[in-house]
């Protein structure tokens, strides 16, 4: 390993210390009549803020940096990344 080299490991869901939901340029949007309620886009979030209410997924927006991850894993479709109104 050179001297400018550097290993880092970062945990995921960093941004329960600090609300980073503010500087996201898209949002993800759940279609619930699609979701098979198999939980890849709660488990594969980053950021660990993807939850299940009341049997549905739903993104605490005060965390989420809408990096696509949980629509890209989804299998049914069920997640689309919208453009954020602010």
């Amino acid at each position: 390993m050179s001297k400018c080299e550097v290993k880092m490991v970062v945990e995921p869901g960093s941004t329960e210390i600090t609300k980073t939901g503010a500087w996201r340029t898209f949002v993800p949007v759940f279609d619930h009549d699609k979701c098979i309620k198999c939980s890849l886009c709660e488990i594969y979030c980053p950021e660990s803020c993807i939850h299940q209410i009341e049997g549905n997924f739903v993104p605490d927006l005060d965390y989420c940096k809408g990096c696509s991850v949980c629509a890209h894993e989804c299998p049914r479709g069920a997640i689309t990344m919208v453009l954020e109104e602010k």
